[in-house]
Formats: structure tokens, sequence, C-alpha cells
């Protein structure tokens, strides 16, 4: 039977892992400056970290680990013969592979309170796993890129994430990103108003998939979910909201002004519009999308989504939100904290539809040395290791070429790995201590001392 992966997952090539490192790399630098520090958590966790903390959708999609060795022993002989496999799942099951990172971050603050200096600013950079249907830009296995901060209520944390995102997309030369901003607690007033406070997680679910499955079918979402027709009326304005950031902000002002929670979220909306307009964006925008609820139970505040620029057909770049309470769950209180989070996957495909990857970002050897015999690879050697101390990536091909057939495949070798030098040594380069070295591209030859080597390799 030939090999194959599951689903979901995927293979990455010498070269896709190159390209994959620049853009970690590059987001890391902006962490690192941002003031944020790094921290790991385990790929697992225990089932009851996880499970309802994403909502009824998300915990559907969390992967289920078994005990180890008889996994069905603790199951009850009722629940297997009637395969009630919801109740069994609890029995059989007690770890989970992590859904995201946020939620394992908060069992890191209250797990380590004690060690932590507050407000908490911290980034991670690890694969989550999710029991989704594969498609494009989808996958069951990927990396999330997040930013956390815990242990502060200012707004201008949301500033300085909205900055960080703006920061990162200029780096990578990705023009045209818009950065979407709605509040928890708009939402929330919005069901205030339209009399649906006691559904309003069936609510925002709903309105959530409005880019997935547009108007008719959020509406028809909603009244499977018993918000009434007349409610659904009152919230058709949301579907076509127009004008720039101050006009819809204006618009929903006249909506809510019946709703306390309603107006705080707008206030909040405006002060971060107000202070990310005067600190001016380099490479992305910033706009209001009323109809923006992201699915996840745990936010309160403000809620942030990044599409890719026009032209690209992609979900969501990059996400997250303020979480007021989200350390609560776990026991410590009243610690509020904000995050945003990139997706690696997404920002990849992205960047390769639009040729935005630099030649360095799938660099890889940058001389070869070809092997003509064991006097020349021993004096080839000696000069790979002048080159790489001086940082110079570099390598000897290891088997001689004895004949003309074996010398051809070094070529190819070089060829197929885009190595764009290689450094031929014959008896008479050795007498003269130089090295010949060949533009790969070009095939022009010089013949240099190994200090001249170094200059210019480097």
């Amino acid at each position: 039977m030939k090999p194959s992966i599951p689903k979901g997952t995927r293979d990455f090539s010498p070269t896709q892992v190159a390209k994959r490192n620049y853009i970690m790399d590059t987001i890391k630098r902006h962490f690192s400056c941002f003031g944020f520090q790094a921290i790991e958590t385990p790929s697992f966790e225990k089932s009851e970290t996880l499970m309802g903390k994403y909502g009824d959708e998300g915990d559907r999609l969390i992967f289920k680990i078994l005990n180890s060795g008889d996994y069905l022993k603790k199951a009850t002989d009722a629940l297997l013969i009637n395969k009630e496999s919801q109740k069994l799942t609890g029995q059989i099951s007690e770890k989970a592979l992590r859904y995201d990172l946020t939620v394992p971050f908060a069992r890191y603050v209250v797990q380590h309170q004690n060690d932590i200096t507050f407000p908490f600013k911290r980034y991670q950079i690890q694969p989550v796993w999710r029991a989704d249907r594969p498609q494009k830009g989808r996958f069951r296995e990927f990396y999330q890129c997040d930013a956390d901060v815990v242990g502060s209520t200012s707004l201008l944390q949301e500033v300085e994430l909205v900055q960080l995102y703006d920061a990162v997309f200029t780096d990578l030369s990705l023009k045209g990103t818009v950065i979407k901003m709605n509040n928890r607690k708009i939402l929330a007033g919005i069901a205030q108003v339209i009399g649906a406070e006691d559904k309003l997680i069936d609510f925002t679910v709903a309105l959530d998939k409005l880019d997935k499955i547009g108007a008719e079918g959020v509406k028809k979402e909603m009244l499977e979910k018993g918000i009434t027709q007349d409610a659904i009326a009152k919230v058709q304005p949301l579907f076509t909201m127009q004008g720039d950031v101050n006009q819809q902000l204006e618009s929903l002002k006249d909506m809510l002004a019946s709703s306390q929670i309603g107006m705080q979220g707008i206030q909040e909306l405006e002060f971060i519009v107000t202070h990310v307009t005067a600190l001016e964006l380099q490479t992305a925008s910033l706009a209001i999308d009323v109809t923006l609820a992201r699915g996840l139970n745990y936010y309160t505040g403000a809620i942030f989504e990044v599409s890719a620029p026009q032209g690209v057909t992609m979900g969501s770049i990059g996400g997250g939100g303020r979480y007021d309470d989200l350390t609560g769950i776990f026991g410590l209180k009243d610690v509020s904290g904000v995050g945003i989070s990139f997706g690696l996957d997404r920002i990849y495909l992205v960047l390769e539809e639009l040729e935005l990857f630099p030649e360095t970002a799938s660099a890889n050897t940058e001389v070869l040395f070809f092997n003509f015999g064991k006097s020349e690879a021993i004096f080839a050697m000696k000069a790979i290791k002048q080159l790489r101390s001086n940082g110079i990536s570099a390598e000897l091909y290891p088997d001689t070429a004895t004949n003309q057939k074996k010398e051809r495949k070094q070529l190819t070798y070089a060829e197929r790995k885009g190595i764009l030098y290689g450094v031929l040594i014959k008896e008479q380069d050795i007498k003269d201590n130089t090295y010949t070295l060949k533009n790969m591209q070009t095939g022009d030859k010089q013949s240099l001392s190994l200090e001249n080597l170094i200059k210019i390799l480097a």
C-alpha cells in the first residue's frame, strides 16, 4: 500500500520550510520589538481544560486522545450498547489536542501566577489541531502565532496590537490588508435592542457566518435557533451598513441609543480608532465591521479580524480580541486580557499567490565545492570550515567525480538545489593555493585566494 498522510495535514519541502521560517522570523522579530516574551505549552491538555471554552461548535472540533492501555475498561456497558458516543467520550478520553493557544495560555497564567510580572506580554508560535473539514486555507493541523497581554484593562493595548499587525504586514510587503474591528458589547447591545438577549450566543455564531453563507443563510440559521422574524427584521440594517469608520459609528449610536452596554462598546471602538488614526498605519487599513462576531465565547470587548488584500480568495489571515475574565474559568478572577493571532498557513498562501516571497526566503546552500578527488576534498573542507565561520553556507559534494557522468551528477545536484556558486579545485589550484569560483547561472569563472573568496561570497 502506498503511504499517505491524514486529510488536513501536510508535508513540507525544504523550500516550503524556509519560506515558513521567513514568515515566523518576521513575526517573532516584531513580537520582541513590541515587548512580548516567548512561552510554550504542551501539544495536548486535560480535556477539562479545553472543553466548554469554545462553544458547542468548537467543542465538536476538538481532537480527543484515547486513554492509554485498555481505554474501554472504565466505559459503562449501557453507553457502549446504546452507542452514546458523546457521553462515552468522557469515560475513554481524559486528554485532547489543543484547539488554540489562548485557553492553554490562560491555564498557564493561573498555574504560574506567582512567577509572572503583570501586565504579562507573551507570544507563542506552536501548532494547533481542529477536526474541521479540510479546504483551501483550512487545515486540521496548523500553526498559530499569538501575542497576548494579560493584567491590564487599558485600551492602549488594543491600539498597540493594531500597530503590531500593521508592522508585520508592512515588513512582509503585504499591502492592502484590512484590519476589521467590532466589539462584543455592541453585539450584546444589538441583541438587547431586538429583544434577543437570551439568544446572544446563537445570534453571534450565526452572524459570524455572514461572509460564508450570506444574509439569507444567516437569517435562516437565526430562525432555526429561535430568534424571531421581528428581531431579524430589526437587525437587517447591519447586513448592508456602509460608510467610513466614523459614519458607521454614528449609525450604531442611533441604533443602540437605548442600550448602555452597546454604547460602552461604541466608546471603546472610538478610543481605538482615534488613537490609531493619530499614530497612522503604514500599510494596513482599519475598518468597522458590525457583522464581525468571532464565534469564540470568551471574547468580551474589542474583536479583530484581518482580511487579505482584494483579489486574493482567502479567509481571514489574523484575528483576536479582548477577554475580560478568561482566567476566571481556572479560578483567577478579574484578570483582563487581549490578544491577536497571525494565521501562518494562510499568510503563506497569500504571499505565494502574490509572489511576495523574496529570493532569500528560500535560500539554502550558497556555494557547493565539487569533489574531484581525495586531496582536492581535504583542501576544499579546510576552505569550507573558514566560509562557515564567516556565516557563509557551504557544502562539499560527498562522492568523487571519477568520470564525466559523475561530474554531471554534481552539476545536476547544484542546479536542482538552486545553488548560486560552485567551487572547482584541481591539482593546480592546490599548488597555487587558489579556488576557481563558478557562477552557476552565467558560467563565469575566476581564480581567487581564500580571503577574496570569502569577501565575494559574504
